[in-house]
């Protein structure tokens, strides 16, 4: 009797956690890989929906390149304070704790997301400046762009996500885009990843006012109808109740350090991969396949759980 009841338990568990939808992920011939760059520990949430669904659903693998050490977001981290027990808005505390503090936030939202490895660069987190030549100037431009290029052919990515460069973004976004960029332009054609300038948007098909990042030509996109996007507002689960803004929430939820960056939370149902035009047109055919099965609806399933009677 006892085992019967515990079977229907777990019949029962199934149905309500939504683990059976209608249609199926579409299954690639390989397993994805796929290369974040950002520069700062919490970037990575622009991309969270998509990272998700690419480790969790497609048998992929998404690593992390993180430029600075985050020290500099000591400015918004009052709240924070009262987490960590410490007085994180003073320059001289904040700057000494919050790379540490920071990285256990950014590592705890990437295993969430499925999160493989990380490559911590560690350069200065000054201020904030929409001036692209700070970070170019303080940063050791050589010593990234050599040891990005060393990821990239020991790990051979299929894929690699920046940040859109554009003109009125962080200075350190703009420059972590240019090093991913040159270091991919310096590698054989036949060895490059196809590579992506990636934003947010509220609806599907918005338009940004983005075409290169001036003085930098290798930040062009490509020109025409090359856009890749994931609907996180997609529905799923029991009465279709949930979206993949939730993981996007989740993800922000950890980077307690960063007042400002709870207020992201529930923003933002669209992200954008633009290619840049340093990309090979007809590779454009693998990155669409790509994004059309992280589009697809999933049956997802039991991930190992045990349940117990």
């Amino acid at each position: 009797m006892r085992s019967i009841k515990g079977l229907f338990l777990i019949i029962s568990l199934l149905f309500l956690l939504g683990f059976t939808e209608l249609s199926q992920a579409q299954e690639l011939d390989y397993e994805p890989k796929v290369l974040l760059v950002t520069a700062h520990p919490d970037d990575d949430a622009l991309f969270a929906a998509t990272v998700f669904k690419t480790t969790h659903l497609l048998d992929g693998v998404v690593d992390l390149a993180i430029m600075t050490n985050g020290e500099g977001g000591y400015k918004y981290s009052t709240l924070g304070n009262y987490i960590y027990n410490r007085e994180l808005d003073r320059e001289e505390v904040g700057r000494e704790y919050l790379p540490g503090i920071r990285k256990r936030e950014l590592m705890a939202g990437g295993k969430i997301v499925g999160m493989r490895n990380y490559f911590f660069f560690d350069q200065v987190d000054d201020e904030y400046s929409r001036d692209i030549s700070r970070a170019m100037q303080k940063w050791d431009t050589n010593w990234i762009k050599q040891r990005l290029q060393n990821i990239l052919k020991e790990q051979q990515y299929d894929f690699v996500f920046t940040m859109t460069p554009s003109k009125t973004t962080h200075g350190h976004h703009k420059a972590s885009a240019i090093l991913a960029l040159l270091a991919i332009q310096e590698l054989p054609e036949g060895e490059r990843p196809i590579v992506f300038a990636t934003t947010i948007v509220d609806s599907l098909g918005d338009k940004i006012n983005y075409n290169q990042l001036e003085g930098y030509p290798i930040s062009k996109v490509m020109e025409g109808q090359h856009l890749m996007e994931f609907d996180r507002t997609q529905k799923f689960g029991h009465e279709n109740r949930l979206d993949y803004k939730i993981i996007a929430n989740w993800v922000i939820a950890e980077h307690k350090s960063q007042g400002t960056m709870q207020l992201l939370m529930g923003r933002g149902n669209v992200e954008q991969y633009r290619p840049y035009a340093i990309n090979d047109k007809e590779d454009l055919t693998k990155a669409k396949i790509f994004f059309e099965a992280v589009n697809e609806v999933p049956i997802y399933r039991n991930p190992n759980v045990e349940f117990r009677n």
